[in-house]
């Protein structure tokens, strides 16, 4: 069932806490909604009601751009890389809002703010305008607001998660979700729960200040354009697992574009993982993939169907995913064992339920050592 919102939000994040939330009058803001907010407010009230709580939910909406579909098609809107005209089969458009509507919401009352599209760091600049009543001009508070979002978007990316030394950081499996305190000046510390995993250093915050930034003095945001190039970060002793204060961030007025997401229907992919054991394992997993790709094509030509539309082999284990970096093996025979990553997408759904079909043959028909399929038969 395709729900359009983020299910265990509701289940997992929202239900076993709902009375807790009510009790501390906690506020949630989530962008959880994705692109059916409505539906996923209805399930968190249904949540509330089994819970005999009463809170108060709001949705923003207008993210949605279905109803200019039209429109843009007749403004000749083309892809600026191929040239491709606007795509027939478009699924969705959203565009990505930013911290206004969040801030409205919690001005009216709101006790759950639901959204759909919008910018990650909106999420914390809505409360924080709330809260300190920044005014739509003070672009220096509104970057310093979205850095904060920025720094914790990503959830325990900025403790320790997914970090150069990651050898340095204690007890993944019990990692400590970042939290934000921030003033009305803009200054910030961001730290963790006590008692838990992670780190956080100047390194694990700078790392996740890079992320995803662009051009780190023009990074552009709905509320406001920020130059994060000036941003200092100061470790501050005395707190458990570590925190840092971060401070510098600067603004300028934001432009007068939205971003937009938009998802077409483009065919049908399969993807087929294999492992190849024994001696040579590289060179008979190149062969059995070309091999399995050879005999569908050869079946798609009898049958009237097109080519692919694109293919992707990669030996895992040969440092394929190195591409022209990849270090070859000294002694010409490599490793001796080796992981087929073997993915293809086609426009007719039936020729990719044929490749599905040819992966097995290959335990029998091909080289040996193909010791498996992972997940049996691909999924179309």
């Amino acid at each position: 069932q395709v729900l359009g919102y983020a299910p265990d939000f509701v289940s997992a994040a929202m239900a076993p806490y709902i009375k807790d939330i009510h009790r501390k009058g906690v506020r949630v803001i989530s962008n959880a909604g994705g692109i059916n907010p409505l539906a996923c407010a209805a399930a968190l009230q249904e949540v509330a009601k089994k819970a005999d709580v009463d809170l108060k939910i709001a949705v923003v909406a207008g993210d949605d751009l279905m109803s200019e579909k039209e429109n843009l098609k007749g403004a000749g809107i083309t892809d600026l890389e191929s040239g491709k005209q606007f795509p027939e089969s478009i699924h969705s458009m959203n565009v990505y809002l930013g911290a206004r509507p969040i801030s409205r919401a919690l001005d009216l009352g709101a006790d759950i703010v639901v959204t759909g599209r919008c910018v990650d760091s909106g999420i914390v600049l809505g409360p924080l305008i709330h809260s300190f009543g920044w005014n739509r001009d003070e672009f220096d508070l509104l970057a310093a607001g979205s850095l904060a979002g920025h720094l914790i978007e990503c959830g325990a990316q900025c403790t320790g998660g997914i970090f150069t030394d990651w050898h340095a950081v204690p007890d993944w499996h019990n990692i400590g979700f970042p939290i934000v305190e921030c003033s009305s000046e803009g200054d910030f510390i961001i730290s963790k729960p006590p008692d838990t995993g992670g780190l956080i250093s100047f390194g694990t915050v700078a790392e996740q200040l890079l992320y995803e930034l662009g051009n780190p003095q023009r990074y552009l945001l709905p509320d406001v354009t920020c130059d994060f190039s000036g941003v200092s970060i100061t470790e501050i002793p005395g707190f458990d697992g570590g925190a840092v204060k971060v401070h510098g961030a600067k603004g300028s007025p934001p432009s007068t574009f939205y971003k937009v997401n938009a998802t077409y229907l483009d065919g049908f992919r399969a993807t087929a993982v294999c492992p190849v054991g024994g001696p040579k394992a590289i060179q008979k997993g190149k062969r059995i993939a070309e091999s399995i790709l050879q005999r569908t094509r050869l079946i798609f030509s009898q049958l009237g169907y097109e080519d692919y539309s694109a293919v992707n082999i990669q030996v895992l284990g040969s440092e394929d995913t190195y591409g022209p970096h990849a270090r070859r093996s000294i002694d010409g025979q490599g490793p001796r064992e080796a992981v087929i990553w073997l993915a293809v997408h086609h426009k007719q759904k039936e020729a990719v339920e044929i490749f599905s079909r040819e992966i097995a043959p290959a335990g029998t028909g091909m080289a040996p050592g193909l010791t498996g399929i992972v997940g049996g038969r691909p999924k179309v």
